[in-house]
């Protein structure tokens, strides 16, 4: 198979499995090979799709066979995650992921990321405000390794919360590498239920 036409594959593949199994991008690219190629060991990097790609083919997909559902799911998503912002909104919360950049489906969490001078706060918030959450490690966006980010459930959503100091917020505004933000604020989701809205 054409370099090109594998790359596709792999992307249309594991845009079907994050769509119909809610697996992250990167689990959903090896099973993708896997299947596609029959080898456990990883393949050469041109072959691998960007995420890049698999988010285009998986916008792709929720068009074609989730186009009468996935809109009204998205909406949902997107009124959970500006209530949980205004909730939070002494921890300066910023959508990212799934829910923000549209493709969000039946299995996604909603992920915020909060710009704060004191971290721990965070978690003495939620656990004040009676949370049960698990600890977990999540890429930092500026490529640092890790940071820490909870886990709970609020009004039947799954939710990640990464916790980032405040000075991060700075690179956290700029665009990426499309152009187009990574992340919006309280006033960005309202904007987009307002186009959300407009399309129903």
């Amino acid at each position: 198979m054409a370099l090109p036409n594998l790359r596709d594959e792999i992307a249309h593949a594991a845009a079907r499995m994050i769509a119909e199994d809610g697996l992250d991008y990167s689990t959903a690219k090896r099973k993708a090979v896997r299947q596609l190629l029959g080898q456990s060991a990883p393949p050469r990097r041109e072959y691998m799709p960007d995420n890049t790609e698999v988010e285009e083919a998986l916008r792709d997909y929720l068009a074609i066979y989730m186009g009468d559902t996935q809109p009204q799911r998205l909406r949902e998503l997107r009124e959970s995650a500006l209530g949980l912002m205004q909730w939070l909104e002494s921890f300066q919360p910023y959508l990212t992921g799934a829910v923000w950049n549209g493709t969000a489906g039946e299995h996604s969490d909603i992920v915020l990321q909060c710009f704060t001078d004191s971290p721990k706060d965070v978690a003495i918030f939620l656990l004040n405000e009676g949370i049960d959450f698990d600890v977990e490690e999540r890429p930092d966006f500026r490529g640092r390794g890790t940071v820490e980010a909870m886990h709970f459930e609020r009004d039947g959503e799954g939710v990640v919360l990464a916790v980032y100091d405040h000075d991060a917020l700075r690179g956290a505004l700029k665009p990426g590498p499309d152009g187009r933000a990574e992340r919006g604020d309280t006033r960005a989701v309202g904007q987009l239920l307002a186009v959300d809205e407009g399309q129903a």
